[in-house]
């Protein structure tokens, strides 16, 4: 595929969709950096131990890094119009989302039934399942834009014509850069909180 002329990659460089999104990602930086912050200060100032985090939680990012995976792979068959392989890898991407929101439930449920650790058993815990929830829930919001862009690219890439203006429109590559680049984040950000908590756990 063409690379695209400086004027229109300057463009797209300041598109609407890349200043919003560079926003949440600053403030959700920000969130889950003052959650962390807090629940240092709390095992500092009130000497209360950690909480023990369920294997769950390292499958669960095994999975993130798939869907991170199969979303690059998105990406490059995109780049080689490569139709059927786009929509399989949005499809795995799709899916193994789905799949870590029902492993994230199921840790939840170990954590309250098994282990006894709920909400108001201990302050640490409570972070434990705030930082997690919170986590999800932009997971959950992540989903139906990955959903519907799914959905528009089968319906859009019908025949020869359609996939090659499918291919060939720099929003659609705009809009799936972005949504990979908010994937990833989701990625990273769950690597860190787990390394975190699983730190903590060992102090």
């Amino acid at each position: 595929m063409e690379k695209q002329p400086p004027a229109l990659q300057e463009n797209l460089t300041f598109h609407p969709y890349n200043v919003m999104l560079f926003l949440l990602l600053f403030g959700l930086t920000f969130l889950f950096l003052a959650l962390t912050a807090g629940y240092c200060y709390i095992r500092v100032t009130k000497g209360v131990p950690p909480v023990q985090l369920p294997g769950l939680f390292f499958l669960n990012t095994a999975i993130l890094l798939g869907s991170s995976y199969t979303m690059i792979r998105a990406k490059k068959c995109y780049l080689l119009d490569n139709t059927a392989g786009y929509q399989q890898n949005l499809r795995a991407t799709i899916g193994l989302s789905l799949l870590f929101m029902v492993m994230q439930g199921i840790a939840w449920t170990w954590l309250f039934k098994i282990n006894s650790v709920g909400m108001g058993s201990s302050t640490t815990a409570g972070f434990l399942y705030v930082l997690s929830i919170a986590h999800f829930a932009h997971v959950l919001a992540g989903l139906p834009f990955l959903v519907v862009f799914y959905q528009k690219a089968v319906k859009h890439m019908v025949d020869p014509v359609t996939v090659l203006v499918y291919f060939s429109d720099p929003e659609k590559r705009l809009k799936l850069r972005l949504l990979g680049i908010y994937w990833h984040f989701l990625d990273l950000l769950w690597i860190y909180l787990v390394l975190f908590l699983g730190i903590n756990a060992l102090i």
